[in-house]
């Protein structure tokens, strides 16, 4: 029962903090729509699927991570 009322307690606190906030909330929308921009659209254009791309079933592309993890290619130039 007490540990209900700290969990409450705690929501509490953050919500009429939120709720109170002025500038607050404008900064707050700003940070959510940036981190919509960096994961949501950058991921489209920026970082293609690149397994599903190169291989057909899940085995070839486990086989392919399994290769990449285990023999990576050498780039030390000796």
């Amino acid at each position: 029962m007490a540990h209900k009322n700290i969990i409450q307690k705690i929501f509490l606190f953050y919500y009429e903090g939120f709720r109170s906030m002025t500038v607050g909330k404008k900064l707050w929308v700003i940070i959510i729509i940036k981190l919509f921009i960096m994961f949501a659209i950058l991921k489209l254009f920026f970082f293609p699927d690149f397994l599903n791309s190169k291989f057909k079933t899940d085995e070839e592309r486990s086989d392919y991570v399994i290769e990449q993890l285990t023999n990576p290619k050498n780039t030390d130039n000796d």
